[in-house]
């Protein structure tokens, strides 16, 4: 990733010599994964995502001011396009608020199929749950123990604790709220992803507008609004 983006800054590197710096210089950080506990009672099976707003993942994590008071952050990821549509700071975080922000989401981006979550008290509130069940929306929650059954979200926090809550000191709320939403746009419009190819996710999300042929992804259903390429024989099938 910092290989790609040295090279749009008119770089001419080599990726194993960037590494080679990044160790000398101490920047390769290792995070370690935290435990969930698990409560609630998934309403789908275990699905991959395999189009935009097919799985939507959402966690809270924690920082705090300089002060030393807590802050609450809530992400939301569309899975698919690997693009953070919300990251909502505060000092508080309920399940009314948590609610609020995922109708504003689906207002703006359409509704998800499905969302994937821990078992915090905010994401199996009644409340919430009553309107999920009402949307239809399937409720996939992870095993206790087990961050690796909710990776993108998980890798999406290593990011941005890297990147931006390790190396940011905030001295209020409305300074952690304005840095981390500069920091959201920039992860979705200028950071190159590896598995998107190294596109930045709204470019991946643009070649999803007129795809030329897409390919299946083992284990995915057809969705009716894409193309399709065998993957044994190379013909297209209608989806």
């Amino acid at each position: 990733m910092m290989t790609q983006r040295l090279r749009q800054r008119g770089w001419k590197v080599n990726r194993k010599k960037v590494s080679r710096f990044m160790s000398i210089l101490g920047l390769k950080i290792k995070c370690k994964a935290k435990k969930r506990r698990r409560l609630g009672i998934s309403s789908g099976k275990r699905q991959q995502a395999c189009y935009p707003n097919h799985v939507w993942s959402w966690d809270i994590i924690y920082d705090q001011t300089s002060r030393g008071r807590q802050l609450r952050i809530l992400t939301v990821l569309d899975e698919y396009t690997r693009e953070c549509y919300s990251i909502q700071v505060g000092y508080h975080m309920t399940s009314c608020e948590v609610l609020e922000t995922l109708k504003q989401l689906v207002q703006q981006h359409g509704m998800p199929e499905h969302i994937r979550s821990d078992n915090g008290s905010e994401f199996i509130a009644k409340a919430v749950q009553v309107w999920i069940k009402t949307s239809q929306i399937a409720t996939l929650y992870i095993t206790p123990g087990s961050p690796w059954e909710n990776p993108y979200i998980e890798s999406f926090h290593g990011k941005f604790r890297d990147e931006c809550l390790n190396r940011e000191l905030f001295d209020s709320l409305l300074e952690a709220q304005i840095i981390i939403e500069d920091w959201r746009n920039e992860y979705n419009q200028e950071r190159p992803h590896s598995s998107l190819g190294y596109q930045t996710p709204f470019e991946f999300k643009k070649t999803l507008c007129n795809p030329p042929v897409a390919t299946l992804p083992t284990g995915c259903i057809k969705h009716p609004n894409m193309m399709y390429t065998n993957i044994t024989s190379g013909t297209n099938n209608g989806g």
